[in-house]
């Protein structure tokens, strides 16, 4: 059912600024002193908006423009717009990875929702980490809010192709390793890939958490999956803003709109799109602000009852642009309505199923109806075994239907230096049966769970031909990535997990039908190993590197910290 206001509340904002007393003057004169009238105070709700805008962040580089149409939209709708920085996460220049601040940026944000005068928030996000990071801390602070993504950027061209940042880069690395490309071909390239603002243009983490953020019912319909540069992306921006208004006047708050059934509608989402492996650590955070049990088996039992039906990359064939111009997310939903809790309230008020009724798709290639999917099952499953007691993922969607039932030797490597060393060794004891393990990647681990999961196929094997091997860690991967690799391995091997203690020559099996991933050895000796087994130095003795290793959530808890969830949760 649509959403029905109560009796309207009084605005939050006029505690800061309302009345006579020396404070409330005060407040006044200081927001007067940036060129603002007294109207402003003249019972206007207050919108923050919240920018993770920066120039080390290249998605989120058009971010300002974005705000300034927000900020048209909450004046026409009577409103006084106030944007205000937070800290902003660029995924390709950070070190040693974005993850380890995602929870330091939802702190951020939730900090000053709690601490100014703000009556709703707009919270304007793109690269990676910045969507859920928002989200949190919005669901945190649990002001009335609404996402505006910036969108992904343009297709890359090159010499007449279209490619996808991330996925056709790693793609084109290995023919250049393989001597394949050239040195000039590699250099064209670079000016080819990334042709504008906006986050990666296939189904990476950024366009995946921009999807969820809008199936979740945090967005207004339509918004993830503009181009970051159309015309249409600042004109959804304004009317996100005169949204806005109306949510600090409805008091529409995000308690309201993160319900199971809304993260339930994103997991099914998730698995249609083929979306990225990061958005279940994500998801479990999210959940846990609210409060909302999540078990990671439900993910798997999601996926084993929703079809593939969006044939991008790296799971299928075309890119974002593509996908807004078949329909973009309304149109995936639309399809997938059978499957969803159409009755699950959004930001606008009025339900998922409202939404999206009428919601028609313009190309049947891009995506694909219920009826006949790309694949049968969802693009993520969970796997349990005696390697993965509390679970790991892979994403059976881009990996090679020939090793999804493997079994293997492990050649081992016992940190990311340890791989960056010894993976093109020529004398390196590996061939195309061998599952490569990586160590030491988790949350703890790394520190922070870096990308580090797609490990690179060693040199020799790509010459020969080899394109996929099975890749075991408790890593992460871009969602850009491809291939048969094994994430979010736990418990990580730097808290005494049973990937600590494995070794070469040890055989691993693999089975993604019966969702098992095996160290097969004795019970016995996997006892033995873990008693002989002691934890790596910490890396951080001080700041916030010692606060994250003291308080960070494994994988399958979603990374968050712990002293950020509701007591009991």
């Amino acid at each position: 059912m649509n959403f029905q206001p109560g009796t309207a509340r009084r605005l939050r904002s006029r505690d800061w600024f309302e009345g006579n007393s020396r404070e409330a003057l005060t407040r006044r004169a200081y927001v007067r002193a940036e060129g603002f009238t007294a109207r402003v105070f003249d019972g206007k709700p207050v919108v923050g908006i919240c920018n993770s805008w920066s120039e080390l962040t290249t998605c989120n580089a058009h971010l300002r423009q974005v705000a300034e149409a927000v900020k048209r939209g909450v004046w026409a709708a009577g409103g006084f717009p106030l944007e205000f920085p937070v800290i902003s996460l660029g995924e390709q220049l950070m070190r040693p990875t974005t993850m380890l601040y995602r929870n330091l940026m939802a702190i951020d944000v939730e900090e000053c929702l709690r601490a100014y005068p703000l009556d709703a928030v707009v919270l304007l996000t793109g690269c990676d980490k910045t969507t859920p990071a928002a989200l949190m801390g919005a669901a945190s602070a649990d002001v009335p809010a609404l996402l505006v993504p910036g969108g992904p950027m343009l297709r890359g061209m090159w010499r007449g192709e279209a490619l996808g940042s991330g996925t056709d880069t790693r793609r084109l690395w290995n023919e250049k390793r393989a001597g394949r490309l050239t040195e000039e071909q590699w250099c064209e390239l670079e000016s080819c890939i990334s042709r504008s603002a906006g986050h990666c243009m296939v189904m990476g983490t950024a366009s995946t958490m921009t999807s969820l953020a809008e199936a979740l019912g945090m967005t207004l319909p339509g918004c993830a999956n503009i181009p970051a540069v159309d015309s249409r992306r600042f004109a959804i921006a304004e009317e996100s803003g005169r949204r806005a208004v109306e949510l600090a006047r409805e008091e529409l708050r995000p308690a309201k709109i993160l319900t199971r059934e809304a993260f339930e509608n994103a997991i099914r989402v998730d698995m249609a799109i083929g979306g990225s492996t990061n958005a279940i650590i994500h998801l479990l955070a999210l959940a846990g602000r609210v409060g909302i049990p999540l078990p990671l088996d439900r993910f798997d039992e999601i996926s084993r009852s929703t079809p593939l039906l969006a044939n991008v990359r790296p799971s299928g064939r075309f890119l974002m642009e593509d996908l807004y111009y078949a329909g973009g997310l309304p149109a995936v939903v639309n399809e997938l309505a059978p499957l969803l809790h159409l009755d699950a309230l959004t930001v606008t008020g009025r339900t998922l199923g409202d939404n999206v009724r009428r919601a028609p798709c313009y190309n049947r290639e891009v995506i694909k109806p219920l009826s006949d999917p790309l694949k049968p099952e969802g693009g993520t499953v969970i796997l349990r075994g005696n390697l993965a007691p509390q679970g790991a993922v892979i994403k059976q969607s881009a990996a090679s239907p020939h090793l999804l039932k493997h079994r293997g030797r492990a050649v081992v490597f016992e940190s990311y230096a340890d791989l960056l060393a010894r993976v093109d060794d020529p004398h390196l004891a590996v061939d195309e049966n061998s599952i490569l393990v990586l160590k030491n990647g988790g949350p703890v681990g790394a520190p922070g769970m870096p990308e580090w999961g797609d490990l690179p196929i060693p040199i020799k094997l790509l010459r020969a031909g080899v394109t996929d091997m099975v890749r075991v860690s408790d890593a992460r991967m871009s969602g850009t990535s491809y291939g048969t690799v094994v994430l979010h391995v736990s418990p990580e091997a730097a808290v005494g997990g049973p990937l600590a203690i494995v070794q070469d020559g040890d055989e691993i099996e693999l089975d993604v039908p019966s969702r098992r991933l095996e160290l097969r050895l004795p019970e016995s000796e996997i006892r033995s190993r873990l008693a002989a087994w002691a934890p790596p130095r910490p890396c951080y003795t001080r700041g916030y590197g010692k606060l994250f290793l003291e308080h960070i959530l494994q994988a399958h808890e979603g990374c968050d910290f712990d002293f950020l969830r509701p007591q009991g949760c």
